[in-house]
């Protein structure tokens, strides 16, 4: 028998216990660690709540969740409650799924100002993440800024820009709905160093903010480039720059009729967040392209900002005796070696990029690599005892781990508290997850 201990719960994490149960079929048992009582990982804090059917792909990992050789085990922090070490004396081989949960920092003045956050934290406040429920933003005020040219950062914009009734079918948190149906807001700058053919920006999350209630996106003609310079686009790209041109050609009385402007400010790299105590304007320097990258030019010029979301990249969390490289934010590794016996999947293993479904044949390619060295016998002694001794440990350290049918039973009453029109209400206290479990 192999045993296999996945840290994370994610997309990663089911994607690579799939991987193990079609490559050794019941001659794996696979134990699936998260710090969290509930699975699933970013799909359940990360993707925007507005976008259910993306969250659908879970149905898919709770097929693996349910087979008796994989095991949710929730509510354990590996690092915390056990090590690393002490896991390579009951499994054959770990994986690392974590992830990347942090926020990369800004390193621009200003950014420990009240009202400045990572989209981590926004992104977990709106979501429901137990870490993040208590964020209280302010969203009094009148301009908001977000800083970034990705898909979070569109989500973002989007989610501030939404009326209440635009949130029917979603599963943002009550608190923060409540917040943002009070909101003051009527300006959101999306800030980007670079310019349109530059942006990560996909066309369905583009495609979304052209069709909102109140909101109307504008983009300034004169940062377009030529038309006939899209062709050297990728398709899906193009695809994005023609939503642009798009916004260019929007009317002013067309935006005059809607209560929120959403504007991309390209060619915009934020070098200070200006304000006392809290944040109220950023100091952009406008740029140029050289050889595609930005370069200033010496002009600055001030946005106003009561909000601040910094949407430029996340990290992953080390632990304790693993090798970690501090610049790229993941795990030092060959392609998905750390140790021996010691692995690393999905953005714990190349850092934040990809979509949800890159994690697939990444999940596949690790496992790959796990047979490949318990062929070579490079994976030590035989007969670890992995989950029957994880739990004899977890019993005479008082570990309380909840199972995946446990997490049914949090997914059930979350079900049942939910507002009209809304798949559930998350729980954001740990106490009550747990509580729900039992």
């Amino acid at each position: 028998m192999r045993h296999i201990a996945i840290i994370g719960s994610g997309p990663a994490g089911y994607y690579t216990a799939e991987a193990a149960q079609k490559h050794w079929g019941n001659e794996v048992r696979v134990d699936i660690f998260d710090k969290l009582p509930v699975p699933y990982g970013l799909i359940r804090t990360g993707v925007a709540p507005d976008h259910q059917s993306i969250k659908g792909v879970s149905r898919r990992y709770e097929k693996t969740a349910l087979t008796d050789n994989v095991r949710f085990v929730g509510n354990v922090a590996v690092g915390e409650d056990i090590s690393i070490a002490e896991l390579h004396e009951l499994y054959d081989a770990i994986v690392l799924a974590t992830g990347a949960p942090n926020d990369r920092k800004l390193a621009m003045p200003g950014e420990d100002l009240g009202n400045v956050f990572g989209s981590a934290s926004f992104v977990g406040w709106y979501n429901g993440h137990p870490q993040f429920a208590d964020l209280n933003p302010d969203l009094s005020g009148k301009h908001a800024v977000v800083i970034g040219m990705g898909n979070v950062a569109l989500d973002v914009a989007r989610i501030l820009a939404k009326t209440e009734s635009e949130f029917e079918g979603s599963d943002i948190v009550g608190h923060a709905l409540n917040a943002l149906t009070s909101s003051g807001i009527e300006k959101i700058t999306i800030l980007g160093r670079r310019g349109p053919h530059q942006i990560m920006m996909t066309p369905k999350e583009l495609g979304e903010l052209g069709s909102l209630d109140r909101a109307s996106p504008r983009v300034d003609r004169a940062d377009l480039p030529d038309e006939g310079d899209d062709a050297v686009l990728e398709p899906g790209i193009r695809k994005s720059v023609t939503h642009l041109r798009s916004f260019a050609v929007i009317p002013e009385d067309m935006h005059a009729e809607k209560a929120i402007e959403v504007e991309f400010d390209f060619f915009a790299n934020p070098i200070a967040i200006e304000g006392e105590g809290t944040a109220n304007a950023v100091t952009v320097e406008r740029t140029t392209l050289q050889a595609g990258r930005a370069a200033g030019t010496g002009e600055t010029y001030s946005v106003q900002a009561d909000l601040v979301v910094a949407c430029i990249g996340y990290r992953t969390s080390p632990i304790s005796g693993v090798p970690f490289d501090q610049r790229a934010g993941r795990f030092a590794n060959d392609e998905g070696r750390i140790l021996t016996g010691l692995y690393c999947v999905g953005w714990a293993r190349r850092g934040p990029s990809g979509t949800i479904g890159t994690n697939r044949p990444d999940g596949y390619g690790v496992i790959e690599k796990v047979a490949e060295d318990m062929n070579a016998g490079k994976l030590g002694r035989v007969g670890k005892t992995g989950r029957a001794g994880f739990d004899t440990l977890a019993a005479e350290r008082g570990i309380d781990i909840v199972t995946f049918q446990d997490w049914k039973k949090i997914e059930e009453a979350e079900a049942a508290a939910a507002r009209v029109g809304s798949p559930r209400e998350k729980f954001v206290d740990i106490a009550a997850m747990i509580k729900a479990s039992q």
